[in-house]
């Protein structure tokens, strides 16, 4: 019996053009590294200021991450919440406490659907292959999962699954994410990923879920980058996700 290769994920979330000079080095650091294939999660307008429509260099960009066997996948399509205030406790922990960006967290399908469509609309036309759909925040309303059914997309994900689409079937994919936004949250981060790291080691996934915010800090940073390093060095194959769901796809039709 042959055995699986475990493989790992490098994502970078919030991709804007406003977050590339965040990125650039660290980017620049994987790909000094060699062949390191990374997940590119896109926000169409960041914010609602920063549109891809308005940057072409930037756009140019990710053209050339395309090409070089990068994945541009959707990621919301302004990152914020600006629906109804909350009216319950729930929501108002989930909406302003948890986060402020959960975009999707509140939508209907219609609304849902045709935020959706206008991302997917902005991808056709620069000629970016997109398969994949992480909600901001990984916040997804029921009615924005009545629309994934019903869109040519292959997954989504939450911070420890993968869901093929459109049946939303689960998949194990653990992930590591920081909360960086302060020294004592950085430290905290550190010692939990540790801890998860090794208790995923025989993970057949383990996906690295960066954001803008820990590029500005050389501690959050330099973890990043080096705990790349190290799962490859412990052979660990770089991937993207949409790849790494086919392979996973191919094992299971040949166990069949």
């Amino acid at each position: 019996m042959v055995e699986e290769m475990k493989a790992v994920c490098l994502v970078l979330h919030d991709v804007a053009p406003s977050t590339w000079a965040d990125y650039q080095p660290f980017v620049e650091a994987v790909d000094a590294l060699g062949d390191v294939p990374m997940t590119w999660l896109v926000v169409p307008d960041f914010h609602r200021h920063d549109a891809l429509d308005a940057n072409p260099a930037f756009r140019r960009v990710l053209d050339a991450r395309v090409a070089r066997g990068d994945e541009l996948a959707l990621h919301g399509y302004y990152h914020d919440d600006q629906e109804p205030m909350p009216n319950n406790p729930r929501d108002w922990f989930m909406r302003r406490v948890y986060t402020h960006e959960g975009e999707f967290y509140r939508l209907s399908r219609e609304a849902a659907l045709a935020r959706l469509h206008a991302g997917l609309e902005m991808f056709q036309r620069y000629d970016w292959p997109v398969q994949g759909f992480v909600a901001p925040a990984w916040l997804m309303s029921d009615g924005t999962r009545q629309a994934l059914r019903e869109l040519p997309l292959s997954y989504t994900s939450d911070p420890q699954h993968l869901y093929r689409l459109p049946d939303f079937s689960a998949i194990n994919a653990p992930g590591l994410v920081w909360s960086a936004r302060s020294a004592w949250r950085r430290g905290l981060s550190k010692i939990l990923s540790d801890q998860r790291e090794q208790r995923w080691r025989e993970a057949s996934v383990i996906r690295l879920g960066l954001h803008p915010v820990d590029m500005r800090h050389r501690f959050s940073r330099d973890y990043w980058l080096h705990t790349l390093q190290r799962l490859l060095a412990d052979g660990r194959m770089p991937l993207t996700k949409i790849d790494w769901l086919t392979r996973q796809h191919g094992q299971l039709e040949r166990a069949a």
